[in-house]
């Protein structure tokens, strides 16, 4: 099959596929580095990140892109009552980023793109979209875009702006209200504010002008894919749109995929409400980064995700599931042959788990198949059932599950200990937990000897002292096992 995926410009699942049949050219909007990124930015991310990875396991070659804005309002904003350059002021959390990119296991695109980095290419594109008239400069040395010069404004959206009102100009970034107007292309210099000299004036580029730079810059003038939040659907996306076919007389982008919002405890997060929380807040609290993927990633893209700690705990149960499954499977001595029952349900799951993700990425159908096979797997094991054909037939399976999931291999440890640093780094102590302070004072050579000391406490009875060892371990976070395979632990 081929991944048949929501377009939010024709408004139904259309194939997702490269024009030139060669590689798919996509591009995604990062991240605005003003401030660590939260959950939602995190969800956006992640999913678009199991899309790239489910066309590469597809045998897709991807050309990806994402930008970083480390240029708008609020950064200019935030740095001026820093009293430092934008430059500065970014650079920790461009830092980050890309940390918490990695303790999410999100790959990195074959191409980011910094704004800073970038004039050149949106200074071009003004000066095109001014030789078209489709530009014009105030009096303060701005450009705008005039909206009249694109009549097909708000197709993307499939907002109804017959009534907007011709000529008026907005130059934030982030539109206030639901409302469109002549957007800012170029914005003229402020005193104390940061600005490049140009053949436009002295200034810096407006938001929309970035993406829609960049991404013709890397991918050429027509996309085959453009993703990010439906928060950016409009007026971001859609002045993307103006802005581009406008210089370009060409499709932007054949294919659009928007990421619903998040919501936290069935509320929209916000600092306000005392529910916003970024990756690193998570960490903190004791939560693996495994568990934050999966727990992002497990509702599909297209519905509204409601984060609970609950999700957080079901996500570090159903990893513990997996690991502990596959454990069995290469620590385990089977005899040779198969069982046809397991045999058939490899076959059913592998081909569900592909189907579920060619539908419009369903990661919830994609994952229920697994998680069956794995119960129909320990229940054979244990009743002796299970074979080393089985075996065989079902770890590249789980392969494939993690070439798009990527929970299976345990490197929540590093994550978890980048995340004490920065708390040591920045005086965040105080916000983690405690018995996450207690585990990290344990290392696995520590508990590898605990657990060596108990097992030959309970060979020589003395129960009492295998009891207290597990004890001592649990009021740490660390959970021992006893199970036909052996003795087993981990942290929670």
């Amino acid at each position: 099959m081929t991944l048949r995926l929501f377009n939010t410009l024709t408004g139904q699942l259309d194939p997702l596929e490269p024009a030139d049949g060669k590689a798919l050219r996509m591009y995604a909007c990062g991240p605005t580095v003003y401030d660590y990124g939260h959950i939602g930015n995190f969800r956006t991310f992640l999913q678009v990140d199991v899309l790239r990875r489910f066309l590469l396991l597809s045998g897709m070659r991807v050309r990806h892109v994402m930008n970083i804005t480390d240029v708008d309002d609020k950064i200019i904003r935030n740095s001026l009552e820093a009293g430092i350059p934008i430059g500065e002021y970014t650079a920790r959390y461009v830092k980050a980023f890309f940390e918490d990119m990695e303790a999410l296991r999100i790959q990195r695109p074959e191409e980011i793109a910094r704004a800073t980095e970038n004039i050149p290419q949106m200074v071009a594109l003004v000066e095109k979209l001014a030789a078209a008239g489709a530009a014009y400069k105030t009096e303060d040395g701005s450009w705008y875009f005039r909206l009249a010069a694109f009549p097909e404004y708000g197709k993307l959206s499939k907002k109804d702006l017959s009534g907007m009102e011709d000529g008026a100009r907005v130059d934030v970034d982030e539109y206030e209200k639901d409302s469109a107007r002549d957007f800012a292309l170029w914005k003229a210099a402020k005193p104390g504010e940061t600005s490049w000299e140009t053949a436009i004036g002295n200034g810096r580029p407006g938001w929309h002008i970035e993406c829609s730079a960049m991404a013709m810059e890397y991918l050429g003038e027509s996309l085959d894919l453009h993703a990010g939040g439906e928060d950016l659907m409009f007026p971001h996306h859609e002045n993307e749109i103006a802005q581009s076919e406008t210089a370009t007389h060409k499709q932007f982008a054949r294919h659009w995929m928007h990421v619903r919002f998040l919501l936290v405890d069935g509320r929209k997060m916000s600092k306000s409400e005392g529910n916003f929380y970024t990756p690193r807040d998570l960490l903190l609290r004791g939560f693996k980064a495994s568990a934050i993927r999966l727990a992002l990633i497990a509702v599909p893209y297209r519905r509204q995700f409601n984060f609970t700690f609950d999700s957080l705990t079901d996500a570090t149960n159903a990893i513990d599931r997996l690991r502990t499954f596959r454990a069995r499977l290469t620590a385990g001595n089977f005899a040779t042959g198969e069982n046809s029952a397991i045999q058939e349900a490899a076959k059913k799951t592998a081909g569900e788990f592909r189907d579920a993700l060619d539908d419009d990425l369903n990661t919830a159908e994609a994952l229920a198949p697994v998680f069956e096979l794995v119960r129909a797997g320990n229940t054979a094991i244990d009743q002796g059932q299970f074979f080393a054909g089985d075996r065989d037939a079902i770890l590249p399976l789980l392969e494939d599950f993690d070439a798009v999931f990527d929970v299976l291999e345990d490197r929540d440890a590093e994550a978890t200990r980048r995340a004490l640093e920065w708390a040591k780094e920045t005086g965040r102590m105080a916000d983690v937990a405690p018995e996450l302070l207690a585990a990290q004072s344990l290392t696995d050579e520590a508990i590898e000897t605990l657990v060596a000391e108990r097992t030959a406490a309970k060979k020589a009875r003395n129960f009492a002292r295998a009891d207290q060892i597990r004890n001592e371990l649990a009021e740490k976070g660390v959970v021992i096992e006893d199970s036909k395979d052996g003795v087993r632990w981990k942290r929670k």
